[in-house]
């Protein structure tokens, strides 16, 4: 075979074809635009929507650093730093909390950190400057100087108690600097110089880490080369530089956090073949989408040019070179859309991410500009169109010269059968001509189909989200009330946080409570005694230095069983508040009545609300011994000599019951405790008392918080009523309400139907247009039969007739493909309602229903007005164009 340097050649001839087919052209970039657009819109708001979770997660989780090494050295870090991994680096040190008013219900943290740190974690003064070693600065967010009272100027004095590892101490700082508070960032910051640090620490005689160990302890902030992989990327660090942190008590241990806010670490660290699945089928049925539209084009260009491409099989041209030619206009046509539809879809992503991130709570209002949205959906768009003209190019390439010039739409070769006659009628008609050519029927009909199945899956899940399961989840009660530090993170319950008689007084007053119950709780000593395995397991994720644990253990009391010393968490609860307990196991009947020697032992629950059985050691019908502690002894270990009621200031000591008692109790039932009627942190075994039984075995009577329902019609009075009581009348006092989450959850369906809605909308303007494209271009390729039918006496009507029919055909098919995939999309509900707590599948096949009487409509108007404009010439114009 001889090579001839034809490419220029066929490129001159793709450019001119193009040229001869302008109306082709125009849909074809109209359908790669909009192809552009959805995925540009998709990812636009995908992206912003990320984006905005992102920094929403960074200020609560405390900034955007990668990861951090919890309780390291300074000799750790300047081993850490040097990792390749490593491109820079932050060092904070927790000096303590502010207590007392104003900061009942503010969570304030003082301590110290360098540049980075302060950077990452959105606290570098924006007027003013950081405070410098060796002086009595301090910079501060502005809430906190609104809260003293401090009127934001260099030089300004203020002055904090602080609680530092239960020491009280009180400081006077001069403002070097501060900025503007973040209400996304839930705690407030004051930042002090490290010698502020040393010196506090030693004036109060805490030793790092102190015995909640955080206090004086360094923890290094780091970023990374990238956020997809950070777990990974921080245990390569420490193993590199001979650390590890598998076992707490071993050699080498640093313990090491990972930034939840970044979505990425978390989408591959929770990477699972459901989420491959659920990830894959997204991004199929968005290339099915744009597939669909682009194909029909191609493929309905192909057919009304096959005579073109007949002809230049007989003057030699070879199929690769047509399929060369498609491919260039293609690549023309795509140069001229995907432009205009990256523009387009950026905007109207841009203007639909604001209104989708108002519906959700808390994400901030950011549009994405991230170069992954541009390359990406011009990507994706090219990919869909080169697949989407794949098919139309073999076709164009395998085309018979002779059957080339004879092509009419549907006259392939098929084998003939005798069909029995039957009485002609227009809709008959129609139905066969849409049998003609089943490729662009079948396509047509599934691109308005996809439309129908995502409109009623959005409506589907929309109406699934069960609010009662999601504020029940939040909130088990009308309204809950306490002390304002029991709503704020690391408040420890204690008796001057119990509610007083005189605010539940208050709310009885009201007239319009219809139950309550008081949750009483523990602020004296209460041990159980555990297995040594045990106490180390409830541990071993506990942060700490090198040997803590084992520290922990030799210093930790046994009984004469050679069981250790734990804290017991007890709770208190009426009647009411055992009602909104869930019992796992056994029953709660034992509880209701004072006096008995019976308890219910507190399992906690995963993110999903699944009990985890692993997370306490009693079980039903144990027998369990509890020990009151009225007075403890602080005892040398290593000489046994008693140093009374008071810890040494110094060295090591074991605390021992000195007077106690000890009560025992059957397990009644395994039950978990709604996260608004506990206590808000854990780290010991928990049980529940009848509230009676509670207040004598514990000799305390400190309630920790108030729940109780009101009528339906007296929420939104009550709602009003405490708001104002907290506020004006006893601001040391704080309320949740099924209100606050309530809207919430309504913010949560809101976000999700209109980007869903928006979707669908996309979605079914390419079906739309896809329908218009194939009613367009097959009027126009049998423009020579419709006049041949017309000169034997088929009148203008009639022909109108049949399109109309041609049009209801698809629109009907559309909707009953649509009801049948709905329905057949029922047994994959279950998998949403796993996945979706608060979901709750109800069958519904209303959107079909709506979008049947537009699809009719489109299916009537559209053909109509097509024709129109092919009707406009006679019909002799019409057979002579048809010949030539």
């Amino acid at each position: 075979m001889i090579r001839v340097s034809n490419r220029a050649r066929v490129r001159r001839l793709g450019r001119q074809a193009m040229g001869a087919a302008k109306t082709r052209n125009l849909i074809a970039i109209v359908a790669i635009a909009l192809t552009t657009v959805l995925f540009t819109s998709l990812f636009t708001i995908a992206l912003s929507i990320n984006d905005g979770f992102q920094q929403s997660n960074f200020r609560q989780a405390g900034g955007y650093a990668h990861g951090s090494f919890k309780n390291v050295t300074l000799d750790q870090v300047d081993v850490l730093k040097e990792d390749p991994l490593v491109e820079a680096y932050g060092l904070r040190r927790m000096l303590g909390m502010p207590t007392g008013d104003p900061f009942q219900k503010t969570h304030v943290e003082v301590a110290y950190s360098d540049a980075n740190y302060a950077q990452w974690s959105y606290a570098t003064p924006t007027t003013g400057a950081l405070p410098q070693e060796g002086t009595d600065q301090a910079a501060a967010d502005t809430q906190v100087l609104d809260l003293l009272g401090v009127t934001p100027e260099i030089g300004a004095q203020f002055t904090l108690t602080l609680d530092v590892d239960g020491h009280e101490t009180t400081q006077t700082f001069t403002l070097s600097g501060w900025w503007e508070n973040d209400a996304a960032i839930p705690a407030g910051f004051v930042q002090v110089p490290n010698s502020r640090v040393e010196a506090v620490l030693q004036a109060v005689g805490v030793t790092p880490p102190g015995s909640d160990g955080i206090t004086g302890a360094w923890s290094m902030d780091v970023m990374l080369p990238n956020s997809l992989h950070i777990d990974g990327d921080m245990g390569e660090i420490l193993a590199r530089c001979g650390f590890q942190s598998d076992d707490p008590s071993g050699e080498n241990y640093i313990n090491y956090g990972v930034n939840w806010g970044y979505t990425g670490a978390q989408l591959l660290e929770d990477m699972d073949p459901a989420t491959l699945v659920i990830i894959g089928v997204v991004l199929v049925l968005i290339l099915l989408t744009g597939y669909l539209i682009i194909y029909n084009v191609f493929q309905i260009s192909v057919a009304n040019d096959v005579r073109f491409y007949g002809l230049l099989k007989t003057i030699g041209t070879t199929g690769r070179q047509i399929k060369a030619m498609l491919r260039q206009q293609a690549l023309l046509l795509s140069c001229v859309g995907i432009p205009i539809g990256l523009a387009v879809g950026w905007l109207v992503g841009g203007r639909l991410t604001p209104a989708v991130v108002a519906q959700l709570d808390g994400v901030s209002d950011v549009v994405s500009v991230s170069p992954v949205i541009f390359l990406g959906s011009a990507g994706f768009a090219l990919l869909t169109v080169f697949l989407s003209c794949a098919r139309p190019g073999r076709m164009a390439a395998k085309v018979s010269p002779v059957e080339a010039v004879r092509y009419t739409e549907g006259s392939g070769s098929r084998k003939k059968t005798r069909r029995p006659r039957k009485a002609f009628s227009l809709a008959g008609m129609a139905w066969a001509n849409l049998g003609r050519s089943r490729g662009k029927t079948v396509v047509t009909v599934l691109s308005l189909t996809l439309a129908v199945v995502l409109l009623n899956f959005t409506v589907t899940v929309a109406r699934g989200f069960d609010m009662d399961k999601y504020v029940s989840r939040q909130l088990c009660t009308d309204f809950t009330l306490a002390d304002a530090g029991h709503f704020q993170t690391g408040e420890i319950f204690n008796p001057d946080q119990a509610l007083p008689q005189a605010a539940i007084d208050a709310v009885l007053a009201q007239g319009s409570v219809t139950e309550g119950g008081k949750v009483y709780g523990r602020t004296s000593p209460v041990l159980e005694y555990v297995p040594e395995d045990y106490f180390r397991a409830a541990r071993a994720y506990f942060p700490g230095p090198e040997g803590w644990l084992d520290q922990l253990v030799s210093l930790t009391d046994r009984n004469e069983d050679g069981l250790l010393a734990d804290t017991a968490q007890l709770y208190g609860m009426e009647p009411f508040a055992l009602d909104q307990l869930t019992v796992l196991e056994g029953d709660l009947s034992q509880l209701y009545e004072p006096g008995g020697n019976y308890i219910a032992a507190v399992y906690t629950e995963d993110d999903y609300g699944n009990p985890v059985m692993g997370s306490h050691w009693a079980r039903l019908g144990d027998t369990i011994t509890l020990r009151y502690v009225e007075e403890m002894e602080y005892i040398d270990p290593d000489t046994g000599e008693s140093y009374g009621s008071l810890p040494p200031e110094d060295g090591n000591y074991r605390e021992v019951p000195k007077t106690y008692r000890d009560v025992t109790y059957e397990v009644a039932a395994l039950v978990t405790v709604p996260s608004s009627l506990d206590y808000g942190y854990y780290g010991s075994d928990e049980f529940v008392l009848n509230s009676e039984t509670f207040c004598q075995d514990t000799g305390t009577d400190c309630v920790m918080s108030y729940a109780f329902d009101t009528t339906d019609e007296s929420n939104a009075a009550m709602e009003a009523f405490l708001q104002d009581y907290t506020e004006q009348d006893n601001p040391q006092l704080d309320y949740e309400s099924r209100a606050t989450f309530a809207g919430e959850f309504q913010g949560l369906r809101g976000m999700f139907v209109l980007l869903g809605g928006a979707l669908s909308f996309i979605v079914g303007l390419v079906g739309v247009l896809n329908f218009f494209n194939a009613i367009l271009t097959g009027i126009l390729t049998r423009r020579r039969e419709f006049a041949v039918l017309q000169s034997i006496g088929m009148t203008g009507g009639q022909l109108k007739a049949t399109l109309m029919w041609e049009g209801v055909f698809y629109a009907l098919s559309a909707v009953v493909f649509g009801a049948g995939l709905a329905l057949a999309m029922v047994p994959l509900m279950g998998a949403v309602e796993e996945r979706i707590w608060f979901f709750t599948y109800h069958l519904t096949l209303a959107p079909v229903g709506i979008l049947a009487p537009i699809f009719l409509a489109l299916g009537c108007l559209i053909p109509l007005g097509v024709y129109r404009v092919v009707a406009r010439a006679s019909l002799v114009e019409r057979l002579r164009a048809a010949e030539e």
